[in-house]
C-alpha cells in the first residue's frame, strides 16, 4: 500500500476521468482476461447500469468478469497504470447506489467467484469466494447443524462480498451481530494489484483492527476475493412473539423496555400499520390489521431458555400496553410471522410503482418520535411512507412510495428521505445502519461529520488508494460538495472554512 504525502487533496473536489481512452482500456484488459469476460458494447452494459437503488442509472464504459484472483490482480494493475476508475460489483442488490458504475470506468463483476472453498464444521468456519450467496453458506453448513447468522432480507440473492462491502445486518443481528462480527479474515487486492490478507483464522491478530476498517468500506479500499466467515450452531428451538399496539409511541417504548430489562432477543422488529397492511395482502401472515404498530420478538436457544425469555418478554409487553400478544405455536407459524417482515420490500413494490428505502439509525427510545415525524412529512411532501424497523438496534427502513413517471415525485421522495436522515442525526443517531452511504446518503455525510473528520476519512482511503480510483464519488463527500450542499454550520456569524469555494 502507498502513502500519499498530502492526501487531503484527494478530498477537495471530484476527480476528472473524462480523458480516459476506452479503446486503450479494452485492448489492455483483453490481453489478461479470457474470452467472454469483457463487455463494452452498449446493449451488453445495460444490466450493470444500477444496483438496487434503481432511481439512479449510469452505463459503465467497460464491464470485466474475471474468474480468478490472478485476473483481478492483472485487471487492477492495468486500471491503475492507465488511471481508470474501478467499481467492484457483487449481485447488485445494494440499496445505496454503492455499485453505480462510473461513466469513464470499469465495473469489475465478482459474480463468477461463486465457490465455497472450504467448510470446517469443527472450527465452525467457511472460506468462500465473494460471489457466494449469503443463504448458500447456511445451506452448505446446515447438514453440520450450523448456519451463517447475518440474514439481510435479500439473503436469497445478495453475495458475501457485497455484505462485507456494506457491513450488512439483518433481522437477527441484534443478538448475533453484523457482518463484521461474523468474519475472521478478508483477502483482497488493492488498486495497484497488491494482494492483502486482513485478519486471520485465530481469535485475534496483532496490530490495528483493519478487518473492521475494510468491512463496510464500500469497495473504496480493496477488491475482496476471499472471505472467511464464522458459523453459528443452530438453536434447538426458536419461537416468535407477535405483539400489537394501538399507538406507535407505546410500541417504540416497549422496544426500549425489552432491552432495558436485560433481554437480548434473537430478533426484534417493528412495523407500522401501513406496512402490515401492505405485507398482509402479499403473504397472508395473519397480522392484526387494526394495530397501529406490531412488534416481532424472537427468542432462541434451548427449550428452557426460550420458555423463560418469552415469559419475560410477555411481561414487558403487557406492562408496555400491548393490546394483543401471540406466541408462535410451531415452526410454520414462526416462519409466517417472519415472512411478512422479510417481504416488506417486495410488498411495497406491489402497491406503488416505485419506492425509496431509507436506512437511518436512532436511539431505540426515540422510535415513536421518529414515526410521528415521518407521518407529518407524508403531508409535507405529499407521498405515502410505510415503515419497517430493525427496532432492537434502532435501524430504520422507511419505504417512501412514489411514481417516477410523475413529474417531481422523485425529487420529493429524495427530499423526504433527506429530511428523515437529517432528523436521525438530530435525534442522536446516524445516517446509515447497514445499507451503506454510496451516492444515496453522500450529502448527509456533510451533516454527520465535520471537515477534520472527512479529511481523516480521505487520509485512510489514500493509504490504500492514493489516486482515488476505487469507487470514486461514493461514501465520502468532497469538501467542495459539502460547501455546495450548504451544510457547513455558521458559528458566531462566520462560515467555517471560508477558503472552500461555494457554488
Amino acid at each position: 500500500m502507498n502513502m500519499l504525502s498530502d492526501p487531503v487533496i484527494l478530498g477537495e473536489q471530484e476527480a476528472d476521468f473524462s480523458a480516459v481512452d476506452k479503446a486503450r482500456v479494452v485492448e489492455a484488459l483483453a490481453r489478461v482476461l479470457p474470452a467472454g469476460a469483457l463487455m463494452y458494447e452498449s446493449e451488453d452494459l445495460h444490466p450493470y447500469e444500477c444496483d438496487g437503488l434503481s432511481a439512479y442509472r449510469q452505463l459503465p464504459m467497460v464491464v470485466a468478469l474475471p474468474t480468478t484472483e490472478e485476473q483481478v490482480v492483472a485487471a487492477l494493475r492495468i486500471c491503475s497504470e492507465i488511471g481508470v476508475p474501478v467499481v467492484a460489483r457483487g449481485a447488485g442488490t445494494g440499496l445505496s447506489g454503492g455499485a453505480l458504475p462510473h461513466k469513464f470506468g470499469v465495473v469489475l463483476s465478482l459474480a463468477r467467484f461463486n465457490r465455497i472453498l472450504h467448510l470446517d464444521p469443527h472450527a465452525r468456519t467457511a472460506v468462500v469466494q465473494p460471489g457466494v450467496r449469503n443463504l448458500a453458506i447456511s445451506e452448505a453448513a446446515s447438514p453440520h447443524g450450523l448456519y451463517y447468522a447475518p440474514d439481510p432480507s435479500s439473503q436469497i440473492a445478495c453475495t458475501i462480498g457485497g455484505n462485507v462491502a456494506e457491513n450488512s445486518g439483518g433481522v437477527h443481528c441484534l443478538k448475533y451481530g453484523l457482518t463484521v462480527h461474523n468474519l475472521l479474515r478478508v483477502r483482497g487486492v488493492t488498486i495497484d494489484g497488491e494482494i492483502v490478507e486482513i485478519g486471520n483464522h485465530g481469535l485475534d491478530a496483532p496490530g490495528y483492527d483493519l478487518l473492521a476498517l475494510v468491512t463496510g468500506s464500500e469497495g473504496m479500499l480493496a477488491v475482496v476475493t476471499e472471505v472467511t466467515v464464522k458459523l453459528t450452531p443452530k438453536p434447538q428451538l426458536a419461537q416468535c412473539v407477535l405483539a400489537a399496539f394501538d399507538d406507535v409511541i407505546k410500541a417504540g417504548a416497549a422496544v426500549a423496555e425489552i432491552i432495558a430489562a436485560g433481554i437480548i432477543p434473537a430478533g426484534l422488529e417493528m412495523m407500522d400499520q401501513p406496512a402490515t397492511a401492505a405485507v398482509e395482502q402479499f403473504v397472508h401472515a395473519g397480522y392484526p390489521l387494526d394495530a397501529k404498530a406490531i412488534l416481532l420478538c424472537e427468542s432462541d436457544g434451548t427449550p428452557e431458555e426460550v420458555a423463560e425469555e418469552i415469559e419475560r418478554v410477555r411481561a414487558v409487553l403487557e406492562s408496555s400496553g400491548a393490546t394483543e400478544i401471540r406466541v408462535s405455536r410451531d415452526e410454520a407459524e414462526r416462519m409466517r410471522f417472519w415472512a411478512g417482515r422479510k417481504a416488506a420490500f417486495p410488498a411495497a413494490g406491489r402497491i406503488s410503482p416505485d419506492y425509496y428505502c431509507m436506512d437511518g439509525t436512532i436511539p431505540r427510545k426515540r422510535l415513536g418520535e421518529m414515526l410521528e415525524a415521518i407521518q407529518a412529512m407524508e403531508g409535507k411532501y405529499g407521498l405515502r411512507c410505510i415503515n419497517v424497523f430493525h427496532a432492537g438496534d434502532g435501524n430504520l427502513h422507511p419505504l417512501i412510495l412514489f411514481d417516477a413517471n410523475q413529474e417531481g415525485e422523485l425529487e420529493r421522495a429524495e427530499g423526504f428521505g433527506a429530511e428523515i436522515l437529517e432528523l436521525s442525526v438530530a435525534l442522536g443517531g446516524t445516517i446509515t445502519g447497514e445499507h451503506g452511504v454510496g451516492i444515496e446518503k453522500i450529502n448527509q455525510m456533510c451533516s454527520q461529520f465535520t471537515r477534520p473528520e472527512l479529511t481523516m476519512f480521505f487520509r485512510v482511503k489514500a493509504a490504500f488508494d492514493p489516486r482515488g480510483l476505487l469507487n470514486p464519488g461514493k461514501a465520502i463527500p468532497t469538501l467542495n460538495r459539502c460547501a455546495e450542499y450548504g451544510r457547513m454550520r455558521v458559528s458566531n456569524g462566520h462560515i467555517p472554512y471560508p477558503d472552500i469555494p461555494r457554488f
